[in-house]
């Protein structure tokens, strides 16, 4: 079941409609969640019927459709349009995914976006990211070290170094995965969540970083790393691929190994 972050004592509502144009034959029903904290008033879901035969493919063509012609109110981020940028994440469908790479086919019936779950609204489809990205910044994500650069300027890998750090530098930072994860949303507080953990890992895991023993250390804490129980969320929605759960699984296997 997906959750999301409402103002106290509130409850979705149902909003307003906007038939598709005259004449047109070929639409879908897209439900968007619409919240404005400036105005106290209950979110409330708009119904918006598109024609399919002047829209695009991907949930996020039908969205700015939506804003550029029908509704230019609707507030939502978005940037690369080609899963890169990690900006339009949302729930769509029931799952948390990128609205770039999200067909409209695959969808069923009305498609239902909403903003990513259990995470407070700025407005619309658009969370505030301001914890999560406080979060990031408490792993220190950049290389230390404490001997001088080589005098080429360059800390070298080998491949297989360099092999060590497929599957996580690709994260995008969308957030998808940190924000399916029940314990996240349990304990996001000091739980650091799939993502962060995976950005962890990419410099724990990393030849040229000197600090391994110090990332470590910063990540033994009962809720920062172990409030994962490996329910696999976070692998299954995330749009690039990667499995945070591994990630996650080999931080711990590390602290194991350094324990003796």
């Amino acid at each position: 079941m997906v959750e999301f972050a409402l103002p106290k004592n509130s409850k979705v509502q149902t909003g307003k409609h906007f038939p598709a144009p005259a004449g047109a034959k070929n639409t879908r029903k897209f439900k968007v969640y619409r919240y404005d904290p400036d105005t106290g008033a209950n979110p409330r879901t708009d119904t918006y019927d598109v024609d399919m035969d002047t829209c695009g493919p991907m949930v996020l063509d039908a969205l700015l459709k939506i804003k550029d012609e029908v509704d230019s109110t609707l507030a939502l981020r978005r940037s690369c349009r080609e899963g890169i940028c990690g900006s339009c994440a949302m729930n769509i469908d029931g799952g948390n995914t990128l609205a770039c790479l999200k067909p409209i086919e695959e969808c069923k019936g009305e498609v239902k976006v909403y903003p990513l779950p259990h995470m407070p609204v700025v407005k619309d489809l658009v969370p505030d990211l301001t914890h999560i990205y406080a979060q990031l910044t408490s792993i220190e994500p950049w290389l230390k070290t404490d001997t001088p650069a080589p005098a080429s300027g360059e800390r070298l890998q080998s491949p297989e170094e360099r092999e060590k750090l497929d599957g996580l530098w690709e994260c995008i930072l969308c957030f998808c995965c940190s924000t399916s994860c029940p314990s996240y949303w349990w304990n996001g507080d000091r739980y650091l969540g799939p993502a962060v953990l995976l950005q962890a890992a990419r410099w724990i895991n990393d030849s040229r970083d000197e600090a391994t023993g110090e990332r470590l250390d910063a990540l033994e804490d009962p809720f920062k790393l172990y409030r994962c129980h490996t329910i696999m969320n976070c692998t299954n929605t995330c749009p690039k691929g990667l499995n945070p759960a591994k990630a996650i699984g080999d931080i711990k296997m590390k602290m194991l190994e350094r324990a003796g």
